[in-house]
C-alpha cells in the first residue's frame, strides 16, 4: 500500500514508518519542517510538506494514498498547555481524513489513549470516558466514520510507550528525579501503568492497517500493569538517588504540573483480545527491563552537568 503517515518523524511515528517500509509498503510522511523532511528522506519515505492544521493538504494526501495512519498529536504538558486547542486540531485532522476516504473502504488507523477506569483492567470493550485532565476526541471521531465506508480502527496507547529516544512520561520522571535528587512515588506506589515498547507498538499499527475491520479498537499493551513504585525504584537505582514515598498532598510539591496526576495513574489494561484477533505478540523488552538497559539515564553532551 501507499500509506500517508502523520507524526512520521515522532517517537512512535518514525517506528511506524520503518515498520511499514520493512514490510513492503510505500510511505508518504507529513513534514512541517526542513529537519523533519530530511529525516523522512533519509528513512526512505516520500515527503509531504504540511501541518495538522492544514486540512486541505491533509485531504489531498489522504486522497492520493491507499491508507492513512494518524499518529500526529500536539502533546504539551507544560503549565501553559492548551488541551482544548490540541483536541480541536486532532478532531479537525480526523474529520478531513474521513471526508477524503469516505466511500472508499480504505484503512484509516488513528492513535488514541487507553481509557482509565478506576479499579478495572481495561479491555477492548471499554470505551473512552470523558477526561477533563487530558481530553481526546480521537476514539469518538473514529467511531463517527464507521458508517461512511472508511475502514477506521484505533490503536490505543498506554501511559508508557517506551524505548530508546523516548521523549515522554518516563523520561520526564527521570528528569524530575535527577533535578530533585529524589525518585518518588505516591502512597504505597501500588498504582500501575500499562506499557508497550515502541517497536511492538509500530507492528500493531501495521497489522491494523492491513487487517483491522472498521470500528476495531486495539489495545497496544505489552505490560498489563507495572507498579509505579517499581518504576521509581529503577530510576533511583540508576541515578543513585534515594527513593521515597510521598503523600498525595506532598506530590504537587515534588512533581511539576500534571505530573503529580500522572504519578498516581492506576491504569491496568489487557491486550488479550487484540493478540488473539491479529496474531500480535509483544516481543521487545518490558518497561522495567528497558529501563534497566540504561539508555534512559544517559545525559546528552549538550546538557551534561
Amino acid at each position: 500500500m501507499r500509506v500517508f503517515v502523520t507524526g512520521a518523524t515522532g517517537f512512535i511515528g518514525s517506528a511506524v514508518v520503518q515498520e511499514l517500509l520493512s514490510n513492503g509498503h510505500e510511505v508518504v510522511g507529513l513534514a512541517r519542517s526542513d529537519k523533519s523532511a530530511a529525516a523522512l528522506g533519509k528513512a526512505g519515505a516520500e515527503v509531504f510538506r504540511g501541518t495538522l492544521e492544514d486540512l486541505d493538504r491533509l485531504t489531498e494526501a489522504a486522497k492520493n494514498a491507499d491508507g492513512v495512519i494518524h499518529t500526529g498529536y500536539i502533546h504539551d504538558f507544560s503549565p501553559t498547555a492548551n488541551p482544548a486547542a490540541a483536541v480541536a486540531v486532532d478532531g479537525g485532522a480526523i474529520a478531513a481524513f474521513g471526508d477524503a476516504l469516505a466511500g472508499t473502504g480504505k484503512p484509516l488507523v488513528i492513535a488514541a489513549g487507553l481509557p482509565t477506569v478506576p479499579g478495572v483492567t481495561v479491555t477492548e470493550d471499554d470505551e473512552m470516558p470523558e477526561n477533563p485532565h487530558y481530553p481526546r476526541v480521537s476514539e469518538r471521531a473514529a467511531a463517527a466514520l464507521v458508517d461512511r465506508d472508511v475502514r477506521v480502527s484505533v490503536v490505543r496507547q498506554p501511559p508508557s510507550v517506551h524505548g530508546a529516544g523516548d521523549p515522554h512520561f518516563v523520561t520526564a520522571f527521570v528528569g524530575i528525579a535527577r533535578d530533585k535528587g529524589l525518585s518518588a512515588y505516591v502512597g504505597d506506589g501500588a498504582n500501575v501503568w500499562s506499557a508497550v515498547h515502541r517497536l511492538d507498538d509500530a507492528r500493531l499499527y501495521r497489522l491494523a492497517l492491513e487487517h483491522a475491520p472498521a470500528g476495531t479498537l486495539l489495545n497496544a499493551v505489552g505490560d498489563e500493569g507495572v507498579p509505579f513504585r517499581e518504576i521509581a525504584e529503577v530510576i533511583g537505582r540508576h541515578l543513585d538517588v534515594p527513593v521515597k514515598s510521598l503523600t498525595a498532598e506532598e506530590a504537587p510539591g515534588h512533581f511539576p504540573g500534571a505530573f503529580a496526576l500522572f504519578a498516581q495513574f492506576n491504569a491496568p489494561a489487557s491486550s488479550t483480545r487484540t493478540q488473539q484477533r491479529f496474531g500480535w505478540r509483544p516481543a521487545q523488552p518490558g518497561l522495567i527491563a528497558d529501563l534497566d538497559q540504561g539508555h534512559y539515564f544517559t545525559v546528552p553532551d549538550d546538557s551534561a552537568r
